[in-house]
């Protein structure tokens, strides 16, 4: 599908793919890329617009990350944020030094409204710093367009040579008035008209499967969660009784899910999908005995999916393609990029060396979470299973610190639904990113009635998030969480201590692991 492009540079910041998001919510659509991508390679994909990212470098430091200064003649329009701002001084002749006094958290920053970059933003509003550096001077050509009263440059621009930058980082929700000056950037500086839509992603989506299938064979991967069932309908529409889903049941599922997903997909469903259950709950025990390591249990949970796919396809005659669940933020985090490993994914980092299919179409790879679920609305699927709360590919097996075994799967599976039904119950949540419950692996002493217990410590995570690259922890009321802990504790055999995880992304992942 053409469609205009901005791309976002990486130099290691934490917020680059939600960069990429803020604009595509503005309708264009952007890609990350490593900061050593190529001219060529930029040249090549015609890009609207450069965003260069934040970095924990300092732009004067030796093995600091730097593009060239070629970049700048090819004539595309550029916005540095924060380290990428302070290497554009750097690059083109500006002073860049460690700030007298360093800038953290919510600051108001007084801007030139006369710029482009802040058209129709107040003079005086509300941004996110977080910076030890600072511009000093800017280079030749350059205005300064916004200051504080200890960050001379907050923001500079050369309208000329069409080089923006900023100190602060417009993506957070923090920056009161970020969308407004990302709007700003993508339209009016890049001249941007808003060509990524979900219906036009659809149907592009759905005659270019079409094209590649021809008239082979599709093996889809079927979770039942959010991506797979979207992946699933896509495929389905675009090359019908030619698909065939395959829903293994790894038996890390969520209590009584296995059942749900075939009640949705199977042939009592709405779904015109050839549909196949395997229950392989005691292979994936077997292989994941003794392993602790969080990486391993993805990397053998990964290939065990594929093992499985592989004898179900020789069942079913040749099969041509695999159809994976893959979104975005799961390349990204996978390593795919500069970024560093963040964890890998059973459906991209987790694969092994051989997979015994022509190739694997990955249909959503270039969506955020919220983009597959206004897809899945565009495929006509109904809301509460596009709605549904998010759920690993690895499953259970990432909720459960240590190793994995089905007495910890019961532990987790019967606290999760508690958990989950309470939720629920107390009206709170539709308004909450994602919630769920873990299993520690911390055993601690506890009493009921007058024994002595030794137990499993179950551990509770609620998150608000709008893009699940970032989020924060949620306050869930008290009275609500006493009812869980004490739910969880008399009804779970084996646990005898609730715990509620406070923290926010970054610094910790969504899942624990």
């Amino acid at each position: 599908m053409d469609k205009e492009m901005v791309i976002v540079l990486d130099f290691g910041g934490q917020y680059n793919q939600l960069i990429a998001r803020r604009v595509r919510e503005c309708n264009v659509y952007c890609e990350v890329h490593p900061y050593n991508m190529s001219l060529e390679k930029i040249k090549e994909m015609h890009p609207k617009g450069i965003i260069f990212t934040g970095g924990p470098n300092s732009v004067y430091a030796q093995e600091a990350p730097r593009c060239g200064r070629e970049i700048f003649e090819l004539g595309i329009p550029i916005l540095g944020i924060c380290y990428g701002s302070q290497l554009i001084s750097y690059l083109l002749g500006g002073s860049v030094k460690t700030a007298p006094v360093s800038e953290y958290g919510k600051t108001e920053v007084e801007v030139d409204q006369s710029s482009v970059l802040f058209s129709n933003v107040s003079e005086k509003t509300i941004c996110w710093m977080s910076h030890t550096d600072y511009i000093e001077t800017a280079p030749e050509g350059f205005k300064v367009v916004a200051h504080t009263p200890v960050c001379p440059v907050a923001a500079m621009e050369n309208v000329e040579k069409q080089l923006y930058a900023v100190q602060f980082h417009p993506e957070v929700m923090h920056t009161q008035e970020g969308m407004k000056m990302l709007s700003n950037f993508v339209y009016k500086v890049c001249g941007c008209k808003g060509d990524w839509r979900m219906d036009s992603f659809v149907e592009a989506t759905i005659s270019q499967i079409r094209e590649k299938v021809g008239a082979g064979k599709v093996l889809c991967a079927l979770s039942g969660g959010v991506d797979s069932s979207v992946a699933a309908v896509l495929l389905a529409k675009a090359v019908g009784k030619q698909l065939t889903c395959v829903f293994v049941d790894h038996g890390l599922l969520r209590k009584n899910e296995g059942d749900e997903v075939e009640a949705v997909f199977g042939p009592e469903g709405p779904y015109d999908l050839n549909f196949i259950r395997v229950n392989a709950q005691d292979r994936f025990y077997a292989k994941l005995a003794g392993v602790e390591e969080p990486e391993r249990k993805r990397k053998i949970i990964g290939e065990e999916f594929i093992r499985v796919f592989e004898e179900e396809a020789k069942k079913i005659g040749a099969v041509d393609f695999l159809v994976q669940g893959t979104i975005y933020p799961d390349v990204i985090e996978s390593g795919l990029g500069k970024s560093a490993v963040i964890k890998s994914h059973h459906n991209v980092g987790g694969l092994p060396d051989y997979v015994d299919f022509k190739e694997i179409i990955e249909p959503l790879r270039l969506l955020f979470k919220d983009e597959v679920r206004r897809a899945g609305l565009e495929l006509g699927i109904p809301e509460h299973l596009v709605y549904r709360q998010p759920f690993p590919g690895p499953g259970l097996g990432i909720r459960i610190i240590g190793e994995v075994t089905a007495e910890k799967v019961r532990i987790v599976q019967d606290a999760d639904a508690i958990y989950r039904e309470e939720i629920a119950k107390a009206g709170i949540d539709k308004g909450l990113g994602q919630y769920f419950a873990a299993l520690t692996n911390m055993r601690s002493v506890g009493v009921m009635g007058d024994e002595r217990t030794y137990d499993y410590a179950v551990a509770l995570r609620a998150v608000n998030t709008s893009d699940f690259m970032t989020a924060e922890a949620a306050q869930i009321p008290w009275e609500v969480l006493g009812v869980v802990a004490g739910r969880i504790v008399n009804e779970v055999k084996g646990v005898n201590r609730v715990l509620y995880d406070c923290t926010g992304k970054p610094p910790a992942t969504i899942e624990f692991e």
